[in-house]
């Protein structure tokens, strides 16, 4: 956003003083003599572009939201910065976001998130042309994001798949599944790693992972059943043990998120003069892959009671 306004404001003297302070201050290794060129300022791009590629794959690994995706609340560092109506997925929704203000449109929804950045990135594109003049290599680097994005991503399926390697239709078929009933996302993927060739027990492990079981249709039970089977058929043949797997799993997949009713309830005490309940909360979360004693509360997926409460599910922007 800083660059966007710069660059409308017609100020380039101003946009380039700015961009040499911030690539010899946060990107020192790119100018190590201090000399700034025009190739300078396409490696920095294109760096900018990896990072932010990096960031989204681990917002779509544990399932978070950001929910205002504009350009300005994007950093050019690939850190997670300016989120008001965050969320994490509960219920895995491709099309969820958290932001009342967008649930209209959802143009910041889970699954578009990826897009968006690059869609963020053309308008930092736009506003540093001036200092680069021939826009070919920094559509050369848009073109890569996708790219880099989706091997990235394949990796990170792969591993919180427990697997060597990425099987698309595998993958696939899994996320139709998780779409078609209800499911929590965090509690499914670290459920399954303790998952093995028996398929009816394996699928009794997931049982926590799903909102009203109970209604569960008979054919997605079906479906899930064959999904498990050839799961770990693939994982045998792949050469991955159970041990492996599970260890490779529980590496990638958190146990414990930062879901929203836990922050509100922490808020709520903190707001009567509690800070117990904040304090243990950031306690636990400061190891979300590792099973911590007395912590079951802070694994468990959304309570009815908060599945509309305000704070515990959408928030407007002005929240």
């Amino acid at each position: 956003g800083h660059y966007q306004l710069l660059a409308a404001r017609d100020e380039l003297d101003l946009l380039k003083q700015f961009t040499d302070f911030v690539i010899r201050r946060e990107f020192p290794h790119l100018s190590p003599d201090g000399e700034i060129t025009r190739d300078t300022y396409i490696e920095w791009f294109a760096e900018v572009s990896e990072r932010t590629a990096h960031l989204m794959v681990h917002w779509m690994r544990v399932g978070f939201v950001h929910g205002v995706m504009n350009t300005d609340n994007m950093s050019i560092l690939g850190e997670t910065i300016d989120y008001g109506p965050y969320g994490w997925l509960e219920g895995f929704d491709p099309t969820w976001t958290p932001n009342t203000t967008d649930a209209g449109q959802k143009r910041y929804r889970y699954a578009q998130q990826p897009a968006i950045a690059q869609w963020n990135l053309m308008q930092l594109a736009n506003a540093i042309l001036p200092l680069v003049e021939d826009p070919k290599p920094l559509e050369d680097v848009l073109t890569a994001f996708a790219s880099g994005y989706e091997i990235k991503w394949q990796q990170m399926m792969a591993d919180k798949l427990g697997l060597k390697h990425y099987h698309s239709e595998l993958t696939d078929q899994l996320l139709q599944l998780l779409t078609r009933h209800e499911t929590d996302m965090t509690i499914f993927f670290r459920q399954l790693a303790q998952s093995s060739e028996d398929a009816e027990a394996s699928l009794a492990r997931l049982e926590n992972a799903f909102y009203s079981a109970d209604t569960r249709p008979a054919k997605l039970q079906e479906d899930y059943l064959a999904w498990l089977i050839r799961y770990h058929r693939v994982a045998q043949e792949q050469g991955q043990t159970d041990t492996a797997r599970a260890e490779q799993m529980n590496l990638t997949n958190p146990l414990y998120v930062p879901r929203n009713y836990l922050a509100q309830i922490a808020i709520d005490a903190a707001e009567a003069g509690d800070y117990s309940k904040l304090d243990e909360w950031m306690r636990v979360l400061g190891k979300p892959y590792e099973e911590q004693p007395d912590a079951e509360a802070y694994a468990e997926k959304r309570p009815e009671w908060a599945r509309n409460k305000a704070g515990c599910s959408m928030l407007s922007c002005s929240s």
